[in-house]
């Protein structure tokens, strides 16, 4: 069995912790096609769900297994941006699937961490740099980062509330900031400032809300 097939193997069955019959598949992406990550099929996806199974998927999200919107309007700006991180130390926060994580080893990054609270998408970052054939580390907690770091980096985090302080600890961690949002809007007040725009679609697409298609670029600098 090769890398590829074990690593699909062992990501089916813990997506299948979740959703019995999805399956996972390696596909690349729209917007930057080099960047090839796990992600669920979207066989059995276009259906209604049970209600038990819709209370096992909000209990247990498997966000990973989505390569969200801003996540990737994100790979696609820093693989055509490659500036922005060629050289440098990253973090990725909220990494999910790890797709801006795995860009920003392929524009040249340094050295890329990944940091997520679930340890299932931890797999998936692993899986997913060796499918990239870069080298991503990963953790489970900002406090596990070493300083100093060049870059962070984030997307889609700031539909939960909680997170929003997260804002503020980004600018002790690291001189420069790059957060991605389909789904918040980001208020000067926070220091940050919209300095890019662009469209993307979630993978595979869920069928969203034009509005969550529009992604925000936010930074505390005026210029990265």
């Amino acid at each position: 069995m090769t890398a590829e097939s074990h690593d699909l193997e062992r990501l089916t069955r813990i997506l299948r912790k979740t959703l019995p019959e999805a399956r996972i598949q390696v596909c690349a992406l729209d917007l930057c096609p080099a960047v090839r990550l796990h992600l669920v099929s979207p066989d059995n996806m276009d259906r209604a769900f049970s209600p038990d199974e819709t209370r096992t998927i909000l209990k247990n999200t498997p966000y990973w297994a989505f390569c969200w919107a801003a996540g990737h309007a994100l790979a696609a700006f820093l693989l055509e941006n490659p500036g922005l991180c060629r050289g440098m130390r990253v973090v990725d926060v909220g990494a999910g699937s790890g797709v801006a994580a795995v860009a920003a080893a392929m524009a040249g990054a340094r050295e890329v961490v990944a940091c997520d609270l679930d340890g299932d998408a931890l797999e998936a970052i692993r899986a997913n740099a060796r499918l990239n054939r870069v080298e991503v580390e990963v953790c489970g907690s900002l406090e596990e980062i070493q300083v100093p770091v060049d870059l962070v980096l984030a997307s889609d985090l700031l539909y939960d509330r909680g997170n929003r302080p997260l804002l503020e600890a980004f600018t002790r961690l690291a001189t420069r900031v790059l957060v991605a949002d389909s789904r918040v809007r980001i208020d000067e007040a926070s220091g940050y400032s919209r300095i890019h725009a662009m469209e993307a679609d979630t993978l595979p697409d869920l069928g969203e809300a034009e509005a969550f298609r529009r992604v925000g670029f936010y930074s505390p600098c005026s210029e990265l």
